[in-house]
C-alpha cells in the first residue's frame, strides 16, 4: 500500500506565556496537587471496577482462531483472567479500523507482559480468521487475535450490530439506546453527508458510514474459576482512552492533542516513518 502522508492540520497555538524557572515551579507544584489528586481517584475507580458483581457466561460462544476452533475458555490460555479488546474489523471491512489499529500497536508490546502475570489478552473482530491474520500479519503483531464469525459474541456484548438494528434504532451501546441510523450514530462525532471524520475512518477500511459503524470499540474482562467463565467488566467508546497509549504521551506533550480531525494513520502508511530518521 501506497504511504500516506500525515497532514495533521497542526494548528498554531496563540503566543504561550513564559516565565522564569521559579515561576514554572510554583505552577508545577500546584499542578501536581491536581495530579495526585487524580491519580487516587483513578485507584478508587480501579477498586470499584473490581467489586463489580461476577456474571457467569451461559452461552457456549465459539471461535475461530489460529490453533483451530475455540470455546471462550479456551482464550484463557491457562490464566485466570481474559482482556478482549473488541477490534473494529467487520467482515466487510478491506482492513482493520485505524483508530482500533493505533490502539492495537500499544497493546502489542505489554501483551506478553500480562500473559505472565495470569492475564491474557486477545483481540476478538466479527471478519473472518483469514482477514484477520493477513493484516495482522501486515501490522506485524505478535498478540492473540480470534474471529467471532458466525458467533452471537459480539452482538451479545454490543460491538457489532446488522443493518436492522441500525434502520429501527435497536442499538444498545455504552450502556444507552441510540436513534435510528438516520438521525444518530457514534456519539455525537457521526455524519451521514459523507463528510467528517466517521466518513474519512470509514474510507479508511473501505466502506461507507453505514457498514464502517455496525462495529463498534470497546474492550471486556473475563475470569475464569473453577471452570466457569464470569464476565467482569466491559467499556466502550472515550472509555477506552486511557487504553489508548498515544494519547496518553499527547496529553503530556507542550501542545496536547491539538488536533482537528483524523490526523493518525496506520503505522505503515505514513511518509515518513520514525524509523527512517
Amino acid at each position: 500500500m501506497k504511504n500516506i502522508t500525515n497532514n495533521s492540520r497542526k494548528r498554531s497555538l496563540p503566543d504561550h506565556k513564559t516565565g522564569t524557572h521559579e515561576e514554572w515551579l510554583a505552577a508545577r507544584l500546584e499542578l501536581l496537587k491536581a495530579e495526585k489528586e487524580l491519580t487516587r481517584r483513578s485507584d478508587e475507580l480501579a477498586r470499584r471496577r473490581q467489586e463489580l458483581p461476577w456474571v457467569p457466561i451461559d452461552k457456549e460462544y465459539r471461535f475461530e482462531t489460529d490453533e483451530g476452533s475455540a470455546l471462550l475458555a479456551d482464550l484463557f490460555q491457562g490464566r485466570s483472567q481474559l482482556l478482549v479488546y473488541h477490534f473494529m474489523f467487520g467482515p466487510d471491512y478491506t482492513a482493520g479500523c485505524p483508530s482500533c489499529s493505533s490502539i492495537a500497536d500499544g497493546f502489542n508490546g505489554f501483551a506478553v507482559h500480562l500473559a505472565n502475570h495470569d492475564v491474557m489478552l486477545s483481540a476478538v473482530s466479527l471478519a473472518p480468521l483469514a482477514k484477520l491474520q493477513a493484516y495482522k500479519r501486515r501490522m506485524g503483531w505478535s498478540f492473540p487475535w480470534a474471529s467471532s464469525r458466525g458467533d452471537d459474541f459480539n452482538f451479545d456484548f454490543n460491538v457489532s450490530l446488522t443493518e436492522e438494528h441500525q434502520r429501527k434504532g435497536t442499538v444498545e451501546y455504552n450502556y444507552r439506546r441510540e436513534a435510528a441510523f438516520t438521525e444518530g450514530g457514534i456519539g455525537d462525532a457521526l455524519t451521514k453527508s459523507g463528510e467528517g471524520p466517521v466518513a474519512e475512518m470509514a474510507a479508511m477500511t473501505g466502506t461507507d458510514v453505514a457498514t464502517y459503524t455496525r462495529e463498534r470499540p470497546g474492550m471486556s474482562a473475563f475470569v475464569l474459576e473453577d471452570g466457569v467463565v464470569y464476565h467482569a467488566y466491559s467499556t466502550y467508546a472515550r472509555g477506552l482512552d486511557g487504553l489508548w497509549g498515544m494519547y496518553q504521551w499527547l496529553d503530556r506533550a507542550p501542545r496536547g492533542r491539538n488536533e482537528t480531525g483524523v490526523w493518525w494513520r496506520r503505522h505503515d502508511e505514513y511518509a515518513h516513518a520514525i524509523a527512517a530518521h
